[in-house]
């Protein structure tokens, strides 16, 4: 049996270099939310699988509570993933809503998290997907989160990197919270500081991205990320992309921004990605998901196909990191 060792380990270096596409210019996969669409969002065991079926980064949206520490939630809400208003139901503020802000971490630690549902309505967003209240998982903090990411990283041989979120800090700061300024330290503390880093740093507010560049002195990869809002469309253009690219290293386009929807059931690419790497700017355009798809396309390995082997985009956001890395190995 003796024999077959030296096989196996070569095998294992190998499958591990082949999920990694840092060192080649293979397109990124990045777990959005973590494996999300098989396990509840930003929970530590939707990122253990993620890291497990060889994504390459592993995405924190950060959220503070009200003592000042970083937390993993998508939103600066806390009543569509756990039991917030069963467990401290008068804490919800005038307009009904619970926030994270306005729990300690000891409090948020309480609550039970779920897969997202509607809090009006209880139903789950993603019917298919993990069942509602099934099993325990909770809120983490974000150097939690880092230290499980570097433990696999060192257990597996396997380097996935970090993709961080600034949420709100316009909002946090009129809630009395400078969320940047606390979050920056703690990449730095555990090593994540400059442009060869693993890490990826994004927000949606560009004043934020600014002011995280210039004012706050970080060094890592900067992505500003852009939705539907009136200020970040203003981006997209060749000039709007000039001024990106002064601050930041790429950016986190919707995904209607890289390849338009047409009533006629197909596509338009547009000149984004172009124009993008025409001023080194990395693309990474969100989100990818099986059990939501733009019309034309039939399957996720479809959309994948677009987005990499005709818009050629840098990386994509998605649910479903197992089914990225599958395609992109086979492609």
């Amino acid at each position: 049996m003796r024999t077959y060792f030296p096989a196996i380990a070569a095998l294992i270096v190998s499958c591990a270099i082949s999920a990694d596409s840092s060192a080649s210019s293979l397109p990124l996969i990045i777990a959005h939310r973590g494996a999300s669409g098989y396990l509840p969002e930003h929970t530590l065991e939707a990122k253990t699988a993620a890291h497990a079926m060889g994504s390459d980064y592993l995405e924190q949206d950060l959220v503070l509570s009200k003592d000042g520490v970083p937390v993993v939630l998508h939103d600066i809400y806390v009543d569509t993933v756990t039991d917030v208003a069963g467990r401290f139901p008068d804490r919800k503020r005038e307009n009904g809503r619970y926030y994270a802000i306005d729990f300690t971490l000891a409090e948020l630690k309480q609550l039970k998290v779920t897969e997202r549902f509607n809090p009006r309505t209880k139903e789950a967003v993603f019917k298919n997907r993990y069942p509602v209240w099934q099993s325990t998982f909770q809120i983490h903090t974000l150097e939690e989160e880092i230290q499980m990411i570097q433990g696999l990283n060192k257990s597996t041989g396997r380097e996935a990197g970090i993709y961080p979120e600034i949420k709100a800090p316009a909002w946090h700061r009129q809630q009395g919270q400078d969320i940047s300024r606390i979050v920056l330290p703690i990449l730095d503390r555990y090593g994540y500081r400059t442009r060869t880093d693993k890490i990826y740093l994004q927000c949606f507010e560009h004043d934020e991205v600014k002011r995280i560049r210039n004012e706050l002195g970080y060094r890592g990869r900067l992505i500003q990320l852009l939705d539907g809002s009136a200020e970040n469309k203003t981006f997209t253009t060749r000039a709007g992309l000039e001024q990106v690219s002064k601050v930041a290293d790429g950016i986190g386009p919707a995904l209607d921004y890289v390849v338009t929807p047409q009533t006629n059931g197909t596509y338009r690419i547009t000149d984004l990605v172009t124009n993008a790497h025409a001023l080194k700017l990395e693309v990474h355009p969100f989100t990818f998901r099986a059990d939501d798809l733009p019309k034309y396309a039939a399957t996720l390995e479809e959309l994948f196909r677009v987005f990499f082997l005709e818009a050629r985009v840098d990386g994509v956001f998605t649910d479903f990191p197992d089914r990225g890395v599958a395609f992109r190995r086979e492609h």
